[in-house]
């Protein structure tokens, strides 16, 4: 929960700005603003390369459902991302089968799923960071096609690693999970991108790890100008890393399942 309105704006008008000034063509940068501030932000950004998302969204297109957003809404609103199973939703409960409903219910709507995974301070501390992770990543793509599969973006962001009380992991680290977790999902996603701790300072070491194809940016990045540097770093290592392009027009649906209630119908009673 951060910037009103008119802060995102001004953030968004900043980033602007800085796009027009440089050459960020091996990259597909993207952001994800609160909900509020999505329209805003997408005035800003409408004639630059950078792709918008939501926090969240829910898997059914409408209902009784106070408080969620929908993936027909989300994409109604301009959104081409939508960011699934967070740290942060998953201690308020989210589960598992609820992420998987949600990647599967994005994809019906030709979202980009990004689906956050993660280990806590036990797993890492016991040596199970690999197969939490790996777990959380197979879970959310269950049951999608090869086609869906590789429109679906991993995002792996370690819990002791984010927040402010976030501890900085040593490559030696980072590049064992990774390791272990592309052994698992070889080259079947669109991209595996790390968040955590992730700033100005350690950006580049970060994209010099094998498996990394990009950077999920946090706190850092609520400074547009910071933000910039990052992309800035990013282009340096274009040619020497997997760049993926996200083509919001590119993602298949998932067939309907008449059982799965990730595919909700018109019977339902949504309106459109």
């Amino acid at each position: 929960m951060n910037k009103t309105i008119a802060d995102a704006r001004t953030w968004a008008m900043t980033l602007a700005a800085g796009l027009r000034n440089a050459d960020f063509s091996g990259l597909t940068p993207f952001v994800i603003p609160p909900v509020t501030a999505l329209h805003a932000v997408r005035e800003e950004l409408t004639d630059s390369p950078v792709v918008l998302g939501v926090q969240n969204a829910h898997w059914e297109d409408c209902g009784a459902f106070t408080g969620e957003i929908s993936p027909l809404q989300a994409a109604d609103a301009g959104a081409s991302i939508v960011e699934i199973g967070h740290s942060e939703r998953r201690a308020l409960g989210e589960t598992d089968e609820q992420i998987r409903l949600k990647t599967a219910a994005a994809l019906r709507h030709r979202l980009i799923p990004l689906v956050c995974i993660g280990e806590d301070s036990a797993a890492q501390r016991s040596g199970r960071s690999g197969v939490v992770i790996t777990d959380q990543a197979e879970s959310a793509l269950a049951g999608l096609s090869p086609k869906q599969q590789s429109r679906v973006v991993i995002a792996y962001e370690p819990i002791w690693a984010i927040g402010e009380q976030g501890r900085e992991p040593s490559v030696d680290e980072l590049t064992d999970q990774i390791s272990e977790l592309r052994s698992a999902l070889g080259e079947r996603v669109a991209a595996v991108i790390y968040g955590g701790s992730v700033n100005t300072s350690n950006a580049r070491d970060l994209l010099g790890i094998p498996g990394i194809d990009g950077l999920f940016i946090g706190r850092s990045a609520l400074d547009a100008s910071a933000f910039l540097e990052v992309l800035a770093i990013a282009q340096e290592s274009v040619g020497r890393r997997r760049t993926p392009t996200l083509d919001p027009t590119d993602v298949p649906m998932p067939s309907p399942g008449a059982n799965d209630p990730s595919t909700p119908s018109l019977e339902k009673g949504c309106q459109r």
